[in-house]
């Protein structure tokens, strides 16, 4: 059993120094390996940055789209406008063409009144002078007749 013991210790003894030779790092390897939870803060630190840069480049992408968007109405906006007043136009001289027939139409179907009436006229002129024209040689032949029958020239 003494042996066993003396075994142990010296078992302990190896084990206790490889430990004591693993647990003391060479000074190269520590300057590599460095902090360990640094390493990782400045990780980390080095993510958060990327992250707002990139959020700072995902607001912009929006604004710009928004901006895009905005611009993209203004021209549609515009577009309708220029339609609009163009349409208008376009309406405002078929109105003044409308306006210019109706009025030749006017001035024609006048023209045409005033020929009726002047024909009209004439027509009743005529009519008046051939009826004064026929009384008159009616009366003329009457006259004729009695003076006729006053002298005895001519018998009942």
């Amino acid at each position: 059993m003494t042996t066993t013991i003396a075994r142990n210790a010296q078992v302990r003894k190896e084990v206790s120094k490889d430990v004591k030779q693993m647990v003391e790092l060479p000074p190269e390897i520590l300057e590599e390996v460095g902090d360990p939870l640094g390493d990782l803060m400045n990780e980390a630190q080095t993510a958060y940055e990327s992250y707002q840069q990139a959020q700072k480049r995902v607001a912009a992408a929006y604004l710009e789209r928004q901006r895009q968007e905005e611009m993209s109405y203004k021209e549609t906006e515009d577009h309708a406008a220029k339609l609009c007043a163009e349409s208008m136009e376009k309406s405002a001289r078929v109105l003044e063409k409308a306006e210019q027939e109706a009025e030749d139409a006017y001035m024609k179907a006048k023209l045409r009144a005033k020929q009726a009436y002047l024909e009209s006229v004439n027509e009743a002129l005529r009519a008046r002078q051939q009826t004064i024209s026929r009384a008159w040689d009616e009366t003329k032949r009457n006259a004729d007749l009695i003076w006729k029958t006053f002298q005895g020239e001519i018998k009942k």
